[in-house]
């Protein structure tokens, strides 16, 4: 591993740590350490890193700003990549927008509502980052980044990059061709968006993020739901009927706000997480014979 920081150091990518606690990095406040962090300083040093990354076999993980993200207690094996500073460009063109991938989107959709753009309204109170938003097809309120990206800049394991149009990453609820079938980082995104009222726009942001902020538990550190909707139910509300709200099993708490929000109320571990995930999936199928799939991603070692 010595020869590895060494090799980044000196090729001066960014921000490179041997054995970083990975907790800063999450909202939910958890997680061990990785082997390797390494924070690239721009797309071209990122493209650096996936070589030597490449060129010594090591495992790696990308993480944006760790909003939909459980890390073990032992940490993550490998390289993890933070997507961060280097990588927040934005560049604005009339209603089509270029924006890095490890840009704030809560921080993008004000910026723009500012200037009288349409169509993220509904990311007001996601607490991701572009990046990671595409990935996964976050969404809010009706709408998600499936309708309105026009191409995502990817690079591949491989170190090749490519430019992948709406319809190449293969969307669907909560995910994207990145997750399994094409292992990639978003490093950048084109989002084809409209005018509109400013007035309207910043309203219906403002909403959204009332709304959040009035059902939803972002005053404890948590990850953002912890399942996905197994429609036509809603997991908060199987949960919720299930008389699940305020269990806990060490520090880790399902929400009694929203039923769906597992909030690290003190000191909570991974494993507190998991066994209270399993705990909701037990019951919910014994009570109603649904199976409950997370949202939240799980990673690290077991």
């Amino acid at each position: 591993m010595e020869d590895i920081i060494k090799e980044l150091q000196d090729a001066n990518i960014g921000k490179v740590k041997k054995n970083e606690p990975l907790s800063p990095y999450t909202t939910i406040k958890i997680g061990g350490p990785a082997d390797l962090f390494i924070e690239p300083s721009s797309i071209e040093n990122l493209k650096k890193v996936m070589g030597i990354i490449r060129k010594h076999d090591l495992k790696w993980r990308a993480i944006g700003r760790g909003s939909n993200l459980l890390v073990s207690d032992k940490g993550i094996e490998g390289a993890v990549i933070r997507l961060g500073a280097g990588l927040d460009h934005l560049q604005i063109k009339g209603t089509e927008i270029v924006v890095g991938g490890g840009h704030s989107l809560i921080s993008l959709a004000t910026i723009i509502s500012k200037k009288g753009i349409s169509g993220l309204e509904f990311a007001s109170g996601i607490p991701g980052s572009v990046g990671g938003a595409v990935y996964m097809n976050a969404g809010a309120h009706g709408s998600d980044i499936s309708k309105i990206l026009k191409s995502a800049h990817v690079l591949f394991e491989d170190g090749t990059m490519e430019w992948l149009s709406e319809e190449e990453m293969g969307f669907s609820y909560r995910t994207s061709v990145l997750q399994k079938i094409r292992p990639g980082i978003v490093v950048e995104a084109i989002f084809s968006l409209s005018t509109g009222d400013r007035e309207k726009i910043v309203h219906e942001m403002q909403k959204n993020k009332d709304y959040r902020k009035d059902t939803q538990p972002w005053n404890f550190p948590c990850a953002g739901s912890i399942f996905r909707n197994p429609l036509p139910n809603y997991a908060g509300k199987l949960i919720e009927v299930a008389g699940l709200k305020g269990y806990s099993i060490g520090g880790a708490k399902i929400s009694e706000m929203h039923g769906n929000f597992i909030v690290n109320a003190g000191n909570a571990k991974a494993e507190d997480v998991l066994a209270l995930i399993e705990h909701v999936k037990d019951t919910i199928y014994h009570l109603y014979e649904v199976k409950m799939e997370t949202e939240v991603e799980i990673i690290g070692r077991k």
